[in-house]
């Protein structure tokens, strides 16, 4: 039948990456995989530099491009400058842009506010272990009505931080970084005393978590707490498989999993699909509702993404090389945009 196309495979809502840094995406390759959390964070700080304006620009664009062909509808970005709005003023994705505050040498909330002239912005907190006490416990109470956007103990250098030792502790001793938040003693304690009951939170990568600090967090929490996974950075970082969902998965709490691609730094590709694959004993019907709608909640606008919906503007996307049979992603299964 004219003008009719035919595909292979199954449809489903617009993906919402929950945890990006697209203006990281000059820096695929930069970095060696698989040397740890610490070595990771103190080479970013090393490669910044060697890459010109042009070649930023460029990589976010194709970053940009790429996500959108993937079925990629919305994006909550990491952001620290302002590299990344002219190609998101440009582009059909929509970003939540989450305007980072960090620095245990300096942390200027000034300079991070200038950014919340651009749309769709707010501030959030880099994690608990980067951030002095008093901006971090400011962020807390900033803006009730935004979401916080948290890395959360994303290696167990966190905790060691707590404790006097590990990896994190021996780097800045280092380089001569203070912290004046280790009485707190763990990074659960720091987030049920300083953020408020009632504030949304997104806490993400949650490769250390436990079964105490999943109690503590959501009893504290009167506010919908959403846990974001990004597995294939944290296989690129340290080798780190995503056992945490399972212990999530378990909880007796109503447990929101949503899914991030972290940056370019620190994974292969910003594809929704491969985050996906790397779950391979979870239905695919729950997986396909991390990688949507609950992303879509996490980030405040699941009114009008990720679902298909009359009255929403979720795009559809086409998965081809699904096992039919058993309903599974297989190692040949892709993503493509067809609305």
């Amino acid at each position: 039948m004219a003008g009719v196309e035919f595909y292979s495979g199954i449809l489903c809502a617009g993906f919402v990456n929950a945890h990006s840094h697209i203006e990281l995406s000059y820096l695929r390759g930069a970095i060696t995989e698989g040397e740890g959390f610490a070595a990771f964070a103190e080479s970013i700080g090393k490669v910044r530099g060697n890459f010109s304006e042009e070649e930023r620009l460029s990589a976010i664009v194709e970053a940009d491009r790429t996500m959108w062909q993937e079925g990629v509808d919305v994006v909550g970005d990491i952001v620290n400058g302002v590299t990344s709005f002219s190609t998101k003023a440009a582009s059909p994705i929509h970003y939540h842009n989450f305007v980072e505050v960090f620095g245990l040498r300096e942390c200027n909330l000034e300079r991070q506010r200038e950014l919340l002239k651009y749309p769709d912005t707010s501030l959030t907190l880099h994690s608990v272990y980067s951030v002095p006490d008093k901006p971090f416990k400011e962020v807390c109470n900033d803006d009730a009505d935004a979401p916080l956007s948290i890395h959360f103990l994303e290696s167990s250098a966190e905790k060691a931080l707590y404790r006097g030792c590990g990896s994190l502790y021996e780097w800045y001793s280092k380089v001569g970084f203070k912290c004046d938040f280790l009485q707190y003693g763990s990074p659960t304690e720091r987030i049920v005393k300083c953020v408020p009951k009632e504030r949304s939170v997104l806490f993400v990568h949650n490769c250390e978590v436990e079964q105490h600090d999943i109690d503590k967090i959501m009893s504290h929490f009167t506010a919908p707490v959403y846990w974001a996974l990004c597995p294939r950075s944290n296989a690129y970082i340290s080798g780190i498989e995503p056992h945490a969902v399972e212990l999530l998965r378990s909880a007796s709490y109503n447990i929101n999993i949503c899914i991030g691609t972290d940056s370019l730094a620190s994974n292969w590709s910003l594809s929704m699909i491969e985050e996906l694959k790397m779950f391979r004993n979870i239905p695919l019907a729950e997986l396909l509702q991390w990688a949507t709608i609950n992303g879509a909640k996490a980030l405040g606008i699941a009114d009008k993404y990720g679902s298909i919906e009359v009255g929403k503007r979720s795009g559809v996307v086409c998965l081809s090389g699904i096992d039919l049979e058993n309903f599974a992603l297989t190692p040949q299964t892709r993503a493509k945009r067809i609305l």
